[in-house]
């Protein structure tokens, strides 16, 4: 009798019932593993090294409550929202399975007048009125750890870049409860100034603190540094310097050796300080700008003092002569792409003034990476401060762009080097004391016990405007029946408290990147449109050149009319007016023409884009079991 081929048992009943229980069992075998392999592009299920290092500190069983209102609602909003609840569950998961026994989860459904929802208040969650009931809506968590407690009040979608940092920033909190210590160096009066005698005599008032200090003691301990300091206190995790103007040598060493030791330095340089200048004139000299010249050599870093940015995408109107408003192309308005989104400091932030800023320029020295948070557009040029400072028209009228995206704020991070090898500096006002006392004193010299390298990576965020963080630049007074209300006119105060939040907390917490988000735009079409939009650009610039060229002329044939002509154009200025007339109309006609070309070019990548979508895995489908087919029934030919 003939044998039945192997086809035929495997397409039997029980051939099949066979590959079932295989395949069952696979699943359960592989399913014992707890390896897991991310294969998007931005690596958005893979947790970042720094909260895994945050993680793996934990010694005491630490207890996520998650709070998410299970509702049968269906709106748009709900939706969403159901959808952004999955991902921080997933993500939640995530966090366990690197932290494993030490980490606990709980998720909880606040019903209206539940436990749930007595819990959820107690923890700090913030409702939303979002259910077309009026009944309250919950998505947020809490962090807790023995009596030490951190709460996210509100899960909002557009944090969805910062989740991981949100949650591990409040693990490492509860972690780490204490206060940390931000020191304050500045010649500025950045504490206020009390009232003298004299002062009061004459009914004057001192001066209150700046407003970033006053926030900053809300979640910080704030200490004075003076800026003849020999040595930065041990306790200070971050120190803040605000245009350190002619810093000594002595004061630069300290700071070294803050960093050295691997203390987090923000620096708020400036080229041109107005704050620095307010009791003088609005066009007279302003004072000296302030830069850290030792230290940001060492770096690799230059900061030239004597040039500011301009820029005519960020300019600005300010007041003027005789207080009328003039552009200032130096006094920038950074938006958009100027301001990094992928960056903690910075993503949550649309606008930052910078009035007068410098850049900063160089190659960040062996050790070090350098992070733009800031940067102008490339329309944009380095000007003359003292020019700058006259006038938006002096710099306008030589103004040529440089095709470079200038840095205005940037952090870099590594292991730092130290800008003095040769030890601590002597202090140069006292050079003939120490010449005379040199004489007389042995030659033996005390042994330099400096620090020479970071032994832990650490950071520096230098910014190249002091007046940023000014209340005058960053808050506007509004007056109310309750007082003076403070109103923020842009993301500055906002910049300098997220980057001392960041630089003051767990050092992991600086690694912890910004997740990607969900969204994939067609960066294709985009480009396409921009470079349209590029050429589109220049032909009204180029509209706007004939314009002004026609009205010159206009100008000079009006000069030139006799006397009672008043009011009846000549020849030549009729002449004028119709050849301007058809430039006019020929450039819209193009202009019209190049918009046609836009849309029908990004019309068609899209079509292109969607066919390749719809069709393309069918296709491949097709021809695999056309090709399935033609291979089989050629072996069963040659047989």
């Amino acid at each position: 009798m003939k044998k039945r081929p192997i086809e035929t048992i495997l397409y039997s009943t029980a051939g099949v019932a066979a590959m079932a229980v295989l395949l069952i069992a696979f699943n359960f075998i592989t399913g014992a593993f707890k390896e897991r392999i991310d294969l998007t592009k931005e690596r958005a299920y893979t947790l970042s090294a720094g909260t895994k290092a945050i993680l793996g500190k934990l010694d005491t069983p630490v207890n996520v409550r998650f709070y998410c209102t299970q509702s049968e609602s269906a709106t748009p909003q709900t939706v969403f929202l159901k959808s952004y609840a999955k991902q921080v569950e997933d993500l939640l998961a995530e966090y366990k399975q690197v932290a494993g026994s030490k980490l606990t989860i709980e998720k909880f459904d606040p019903q209206p007048d539940s436990d749930a929802e007595d819990s959820a208040r107690m923890d700090g969650i913030e409702s939303q009125p979002l259910l077309p009931n009026g009944e309250p809506y919950y998505l947020g968590l809490a962090v807790s750890l023995l009596d030490q407690k951190q709460a996210i009040p509100f899960l909002a979608p557009n944090r969805e870049r910062l989740l991981e940092y949100d949650i591990s920033r409040a693990i490492s909190r509860v972690i780490t409860p204490e206060k940390p210590v931000v020191g304050i160096m500045s010649p500025l009066p950045i504490f206020g100034m009390p009232s003298n005698p004299m002062m009061m005599q004459m009914g004057q008032q001192g001066q209150e603190p700046w407003v970033l200090v006053n926030e900053l003691k809300e979640d910080f301990n704030v200490k004075r540094v003076e800026m003849d300091t020999a040595k930065i206190d041990d306790d200070i995790k971050v120190l803040v310097a605000v245009h350190p103007r002619e810093i000594s040598e002595k004061a630069q060493y300290a700071i070294d050796q803050f960093v050295m030791r691997g203390g987090k330095l923000i620096a708020f340089l400036d080229p041109v300080p107005l704050i620095d200048s307010q009791k003088q004139q609005q066009f007279s000299i302003p004072n000296s700008g302030s830069t850290m010249d030792k230290l940001l050599k060492a770096w690799g870093i230059s900061f030239d003092t004597s040039k500011v940015v301009a820029d005519l995408n960020y300019k600005m109107e300010i007041g003027g002569r005789n207080g009328q408003p003039q552009e200032a192309p130096a006094f920038l308005s950074v938006s958009g792409g100027g301001i990094n989104s992928n960056d903690v400091v910075t993503s949550e932030i649309d606008n930052i003034w910078l009035p007068f800023a410098g850049a900063f320029t160089g190659t960040p020295a062996a050790g070090l990476k350098e992070t733009v948070l800031l940067k102008s557009t490339k329309d944009s040029q380095l000007v003359d401060g003292f020019m700058a400072n006259l006038g938006g028209e002096s710099v306008l009228k030589d103004f040529k762009p440089s095709g470079t995206e200038y840095a205005l704020a940037i952090r870099l991070t590594g292991k730092f080097k130290t800008a003095f090898p040769n030890g601590q500096p002597e202090d140069k006002k006292d050079d003939k004391d120490a010449d005379k006392k040199a004489a007389d004193k042995p030659a033996d010299k005390k042994a330099d016990d400096s620090l020479k390298e970071c032994k832990t990576d650490t950071s520096v965020i230098l910014v190249g405007d002091a007046d940023m963080i000014y209340d005058h630049f960053a808050l506007r007074q509004i007056q109310t029946p309750f007082g003076n209300l403070a109103q923020p006119m842009n993301g500055n105060l906002n910049f300098a408290q997220n980057a001392i939040e960041q630089l003051s907390g767990d050092n992991n917490l600086i690694s912890v990147r910004s997740r990607a988000t969900q969204n994939h735009p067609f960066t294709v079409v985009k480009q396409m449109q921009a470079e349209a939009e590029e050429r589109y650009q220049s032909g009204i610039k180029q509209l706007e050149s004939n314009l002004a060229e026609t009205e010159r002329q206009l100008s000079e044939l009006q000069q030139k009319k006799e006397k009672g002509q008043r009011f009846i154009l000549s020849p030549e200025q009729q002449a004028a007016v119709a050849n301007y007339r058809e430039k006019e109309k020929t450039a819209k006609i193009e202009l019209k023409q190049e918009r046609k070309k836009l849309r029908h070019d990004i019309d068609s990548l899209e079509t292109r884009i969607k066919w390749l979508n719809i069709a393309a895995v069918p296709f491949l489908v097709s021809v695999s079991g056309v090709g399935l087919a033609f291979l089989k029934r050629k072996r069963t030919g040659a047989k």
